[in-house]
């Protein structure tokens, strides 16, 4: 009998010939773009609101619903066509357009303009996420795919902040509209080198049971197995209240920073942009390497060490966010940071395990859906829309406010997640063929 664990088979028996390294850099470049495109957008609030007369509850509506709105409707269409057809030529398109209407933004003249634009933006990155998690899933075996996710992940940190940085310094150099340029036709350069080198591995192949070559199932075939598991119900929605905060605090720590602490929009971008990089790079490689050295013996634990990470957060969060010293806050917002973004590495994985190989680009897509809307779409609004609310209480500081409102969110994903773990195990998918391996072994 084989000295594998059940379900897992050997890379070297098959896996593509294009080399995992290369291929997952480029995924990682790709996804990097994704959010430089994503969130250089917060960085630049600040000149284009007094540029374009805007107010906080615009600015947060352009930011995220806007966005979201197509980015999570058609993302379940898109990941139907990635679970049919070639997932690197989905992915290639995708960011062409992304990229195409990032640079487009660079040309609004009033706030409907830019509106229209940003919805052109989440058009295309609609299909730049989710047939990624299922490509990963095809060029790493189960006891890796926590990691592997991870690293892709961490292009949320490293994109964020070098759209930060980026932004701040060429809007503070020139203009507004130059930073959307130049972003965007890097991200045009970049589409046919990821063609070049993200080919199409077989799906499934590390899987055991799997059926290769089977046609892919219909979004209600997908809803059919998902309908039945409080487990991917749980995660969804709990990842979905994580975000709420996470993309309410990409989009408006910058502003933050520069009207409580009176600095420089570059001043902003730069201090951010670090806390980012450092934190969330820490803290979304650990994650996923937690998750993959405990997991594979307690799966219950993908879905508690973030639980455990969301409820860490919240004290540093009052230290950072209330404290009136910007380096004692920036390096106390370095923890939470880390914390709050380790999450992505073992639900990501989780969410794979719940559905059979031909389904996960689809399944990933329903869990987009529910955690951008909701976190995109209303996260951003609402953090803006509240500090609209206390501005009459607090003038500038309402935005401290109102971030540290936004921390509840954190502790009932948390609650989620703890419920979540308690049928992880029962959800989590295995072929009537493995589980019949596993037992006679």
């Amino acid at each position: 009998m084989s000295n594998c664990q059940p379900g897992v088979q050997k890379a070297a028996n098959t896996g593509p010939k294009t080399n995992r390294v290369a291929v997952m850099a480029m995924l990682l470049l790709a996804y990097t773009f994704n959010f430089i495109d994503r969130q250089i957008v917060g960085i630049l609030a600040i000149p284009i609101k007094a540029d374009l007369g805007l107010s906080d509850a615009e600015l947060g509506l352009m930011g995220g619903l806007a966005f979201a709105l197509f980015y999570t409707s058609l993302g379940i269409p898109v990941a139907m066509l990635a679970d049919r057809f070639n997932r690197s030529w989905i992915m290639t398109g995708a960011l062409f357009v992304w990229s195409l209407m990032t640079a487009v933004c660079g040309l609004a003249q009033n706030f409907w303009q830019l509106f229209a634009a940003r919805l052109g933006v989440g058009v295309g990155e609609a299909g730049g996420v989710a047939p990624a998690y299922s490509l990963i899933s095809d060029y790493y075996p189960q006891h890796e795919r926590a990691r592997a996710l991870s690293i892709y992940s961490i292009g949320i940190p490293v994109g964020s902040a070098l759209g930060i940085v980026a932004g701040a310094y060429i809007a503070t150099e020139i203009n507004w509209r130059v930073a959307f340029f130049a972003v965007g036709i890097a991200g045009l350069v970049l589409a046919p080198l990821f063609k070049l080198v993200v080919k199409e591995p077989p799906r499934g192949q590390f899987d055991a049971g799997a059926k290769h070559g089977e046609k892919a199932p219909s979004v209600v075939d997908v809803f059919r197995e998902i309908a039945g598991k409080p487990t991917f119900w749980g995660l969804s929605v709990g990842a979905a209240c994580s975000s709420m905060m996470g993309y309410g605090l990409f989009f408006w720590l910058p502003s933050f920073l520069v009207r409580s602490f009176e600095i420089s929009v570059l001043d902003a971008g730069l201090s951010y942009g670090a806390l980012l990089f450092v934190g969330g790079s820490i803290g979304i490689y650990a994650g996923g390497f937690l998750a993959d050295r405990y997991g594979q013996a307690n799966k219950a634990l993908y879905a508690r060490i973030p639980a455990i990470a969301f409820v860490a957060t919240i004290p540093f969060y009052l230290m950072g966010i209330l404290s009136t010293n910007l380096l004692f806050a920036m390096l106390v917002l370095v923890v939470p940071t880390a914390l709050g973004l380790a999450w992505l590495g073992p639900i990501l994985t989780a969410i794979q395990h719940l559905v059979p190989a031909n389904m996960r680009a689809t399944a990933s897509a329903m869990f987009l859906f529910i955690n951008n809307l909701l976190g995109i779409g209303l996260g951003t609004a609402l953090l803006g829309y509240l500090s609209d609310i206390l501005q009459s209480n607090f003038g500038e500081e309402s935005l401290r406010y109102s971030i540290l409102a936004g921390t509840g969110f954190y502790v009932v994903a948390a609650v989620l997640f703890f419920l979540s773990s308690r049928t992880l195990a029962r959800d989590w998918y295995q072929p009537a063929e493995a589980a019949g391996q596993a037992t006679n072994g």
